[in-house]
């Protein structure tokens, strides 16, 4: 019984493919040996064991997660999907109705967009306490990433990794910690230097991620 355990569990059946084969083989040896109830019981205890063990073996699901960008307005111009990959966090913006140019977009470190200004989301998403930008000697934050050019219509599609974080609760740079985070589009570009912030302005579009 053990044996055919492993065996499934190498091969990747489903626990229930398991329990089909396991109780076809238990009936079967039922009959062979005419009643001998005390056999069949432990056979059903090994059954138990087994499939906890196939079911501990099997893929967790994908995690993910999503955000709804708002204006000062209260008006939506974007939405933001997370994905949890082996290396980070691939986040795929769709953005649409924001000004034209070059725009700093961070990952904050409160989950709350209060308007007009979104200071409510905090600073800068940043576990390490390191110093601000990618080209700091001492950087980059967590929530650092780089800048978004929305061409003359508004509208843009596009897709960041970020190795810095993860959806992964109780992780040290999980977004989903005690106060939660937030996505939060700036005014200006991030010159990728300055602390604590990039000089990159108002902040004039915010998105708390949720589940």
């Amino acid at each position: 019984m053990n044996a055919v355990s492993i065996t499934t569990c190498i091969n990747g059946m489903h626990p229930i493919v398991l329990i089909a084969t396991a109780l076809g083989r238990i009936v079967r040896v039922h009959t062979k040996i005419g009643g001998e109830r005390m056999d069949v019981r432990r056979m059903m205890c090994g059954l138990a064991v087994a499939v906890v063990g196939c079911a501990g073996a099997l893929p967790a699901a994908a995690q993910t997660a999503k955000a709804s960008l708002k204006d000062a307005a209260g008006k939506e111009v974007g939405r933001a999907e997370l994905v949890q990959t082996p290396h980070g966090v691939l986040i795929k913006l769709t953005l649409a109705g924001l000004p034209a140019g070059e725009h700093a977009v961070h990952i904050h470190a409160v989950g709350k967009c209060e308007p007009p200004g979104f200071t409510t989301a905090g600073g800068h998403f940043n576990p390490g306490s390191h110093k601000h930008g990618m080209e700091a000697a001492e950087g980059q934050h967590a929530g650092d990433m780089p800048n978004l050019h929305i061409p003359a219509s508004g509208a843009l599609a596009i897709e960041i990794a970020n190795p810095r974080i993860t959806l992964a609760k109780g992780q040290p740079a999980s977004v989903f910690d005690a106060d939660g985070s937030a996505i939060v589009i700036h005014a200006r570009a991030d010159d990728y230097k300055s602390d604590p912030a990039g000089n990159a302005g108002d902040r004039i579009a915010c998105g708390v991620i949720t589940e």
